[in-house]
């Protein structure tokens, strides 16, 4: 597993809107415009330079270059909106080993078992479990796993999926029909087999198995994506590019 330190960068960026500044700047482009100080009240470049770092390497990089437009496509016209959040939930997701195993482990075990919220104590107790076998980890001081452990439940809320502030309570989303949709072509690029009934992404989706079967079985969104599913064996087929699907969704 590659552990690094994004999950607390990010747990700690204070403006969100450096996301879309660095679709197309870097810090280069930012001095020749006028400095940090024209984007964004944060003080240092060194601090920027860190958040910058991060926020390419977690939040819109992508596995996937398919994706990858999607992401960008959604924060360049409605910004960090809600539903843009959960996509950058799924892509940081995909981007930081560490943020998928925590949500593996501690999140959605909570999330779907109906918890209100999940105490700082938690995370850190799964820390220090995955620090037996994982060398990157065992360097980690008691402090930065007790930090990181509260910056990822701080980022967690930064995504829209827990809201509070000593005493974080779990949001349950509910897709739209355009965000599920997008949450379907996001599953069928980044798993990695074509039988998706087994997808370790399928809790993503913040509903139970069934339910967004049955949901993915709906004839209205036939137009979208193929769908074959035996029982055993589930694929998907997305019927509209993925340059353009995410266009396609928001005019529709």
């Amino acid at each position: 597993m590659h552990i690094n330190s994004d999950i607390n960068v990010l747990g700690s960026l204070p403006d969100w809107n450096l996301i879309k500044v660095f679709l197309s700047e870097d810090m280069d482009s930012i001095k020749e415009k006028g400095g940090i100080h024209t984007y964004t009240a944060i003080k240092t470049d060194k601090s920027v330079k860190r958040f910058e770092k991060a926020i390419k390497a977690t939040l819109i990089s992508c596995r996937k270059s398919e994706l990858e437009i999607i992401i960008r496509q959604a924060i360049k016209i409605n910004g960090t909106s809600a539903d843009t959040l959960l996509l950058l939930f799924w892509n940081a997701s995909a981007n930081n080993e560490l943020l998928f195993y925590l949500n593996e482990k501690v999140f959605f075990p909570a999330f779907y078992s109906g918890r209100v919220s999940i105490k700082n104590d938690e995370v850190v107790a799964c820390i220090k479990d995955l620090k037996l076998t994982e060398k990157d980890l065992q360097k980690w001081s008691e402090i930065t796993v007790k930090t990181t452990a509260s910056k990822y439940l701080t980022l967690l809320k930064k995504f829209g999926l827990m809201v509070g502030s000593a005493n974080k309570s779990i949001v349950h989303p509910h897709l739209s029909d355009a965000m599920f949709v997008l949450f379907t072509y996001w599953i069928s690029a980044i798993s990695e087999k074509p039988n998706l009934v087994n997808s370790s992404w399928l809790i993503y989706s913040f509903s139970e198995r069934q339910v967004f079967l049955d949901r993915l079985l709906q004839k209205k969104f036939s137009k979208y994506f193929n769908v074959v599913y035996t029982g055993d064996k589930l694929s998907i087929e997305p019927i509209i590019p993925y340059e353009l699907i995410y266009e396609y969704i928001t005019k529709s």
